[in-house]
């Protein structure tokens, strides 16, 4: 059943030859009024021209009608070239819905040291037909992704409708995704910025998949308050709902990854403590091989939460696995066979009480596999 859009979206998509698979790789998400956006981009001091122009606008604080998105070239350390390439496929994405510039947002994804054909963009924005419905763009947009990932809300009657993708070089700060959340709320932009940096913090920065933070990364909320007001509590619970569930979609199609693991802390003297100490161990490279071999070694989860710089005293620390207790405050006796079992579930949760605050967080990652390298020794940069 195809996914509607918010009232006064609409997306479109098609195959520009970007791609060496020939798949969809170039796609325009719209609004038909300007929209008010808040926005999160890397922190790869290596980024790509698309992040530096959209920091630009950003500060700018004027609204946004459009994205143009390309996927199979990152157009990133391709020069002062890639930043002129950026600025043309504004242009012509802007030429094509007739808006102007300044409120288009660019975004690339794929390959890092490769001049982006703006030719090809050119001869073929004019052939994407713009729908209410999120599929088209959402398969336009993936790279080594093996599923597309959407997710909606309703609040109040307004609807929020997310969709992303992403699936190696993750890692928070922020991960090689590409997220696009709209609304048809209506929502003050102050608001919706100091917001929206929160709920990126508690979810798409709490990503891992193999420690490595990408160079185009970025969060984007667009509301263009088509609908009209809603309550705002409720409001910004249903967009970091959808933000969640985009981030755990992003981590169980991990590249090469057999299962996702969703990491709690509870405990932690601050609420940034708890979410270091989660993120550890989603990133902890030996305790993601143990996953994947089905081996409760809880010393590894010890261990990465004790390089977390989270403060604790592992005589307070609780750890469960799968809900089975396997530390509290030392080496308890536990049935290795029923745990291993149980880790052979296509989701694994990690629980750990750092015994010191009242603060909580949780981190989503996925196990360490063959898969992975083999993905990436395939993949060309």
């Amino acid at each position: 059943m195809a996914l509607r859009l918010p009232r006064g979206f609409r997306v479109g998509a098609v195959r520009a030859g970007i791609k060496p698979s020939g798949k969809p790789d170039l796609a325009l998400l719209v609004s038909g009024l300007p929209a008010h956006w808040a926005y999160a981009a890397t922190q790869n001091r290596a980024a790509a021209p698309s992040i530096h122009r959209g920091r630009a606008l950003y500060a700018q604080g004027g609204p946004l009608r459009a994205v143009v998105v390309n996927a199979g070239n990152a157009n990133c350390a391709t020069g002062e070239r890639g930043f002129r390439d950026d600025l043309l496929m504004a242009e012509l994405a802007a030429r094509r819905l007739e808006v102007p510039v300044e409120e288009v947002l660019t975004a690339s994804t794929g390959v890092i040291g490769v001049p982006l054909p703006v030719e090809k963009i050119e001869a073929s924005l004019p052939q994407i037909a713009l729908t209410p419905t999120v599929e088209a763009f959402a398969e336009a947009i993936l790279t080594t992704d093996l599923v597309v990932k959407v997710a909606e809300r309703e609040v109040a009657g307004a609807r929020i409708v997310g969709v992303a993708k992403g699936s190696g070089m993750i890692h928070p700060n922020m991960a090689t995704m590409l997220a696009f959340l709209v609304t048809d709320a209506k929502v003050p932009q102050e608001v919706l910025r100091a917001s929206w940096r929160e709920v990126v913090d508690r979810t798409f920065n709490q990503v891992t998949v193999d420690g490595d933070t990408s160079t185009n990364d970025l969060a984007l909320l667009m509301a263009n308050g088509a609908y009209g007001e809603v309550p705002l509590g409720p409001f910004f619970e249903a967009v970091e709902e959808v933000a969640r569930e985009l981030a755990r979609k992003i981590a169980r199609d991990g590249e090469g990854a057999t299962k996702l693991m969703t990491v709690r802390v509870q405990g932690a003297a601050t609420e940034e403590e708890a979410r270091r100490a989660a993120r550890a161990v989603a990133a902890s490279a030996l305790w993601k091989s143990a996953l994947y071999g089905n081996d409760p070694n809880w010393g590894r989860i010890l261990a990465a939460l004790g390089n977390s710089g989270a403060r604790f005293d592992p005589l307070k620390v609780e750890i469960r696995l799968q809900g089975i207790l396997l530390y509290r405050g030392g080496a308890l006796p536990f049935d290795r066979e029923r745990a291993s079992q149980a880790m052979r579930a296509e989701e694994v949760e990690v629980f750990a009480d750092l015994g010191e605050g009242p603060y909580s967080a949780e981190a989503f990652g996925c196990d360490l596999t063959e898969g992975y390298v083999r993905i990436n020794a395939l993949y060309t940069t």
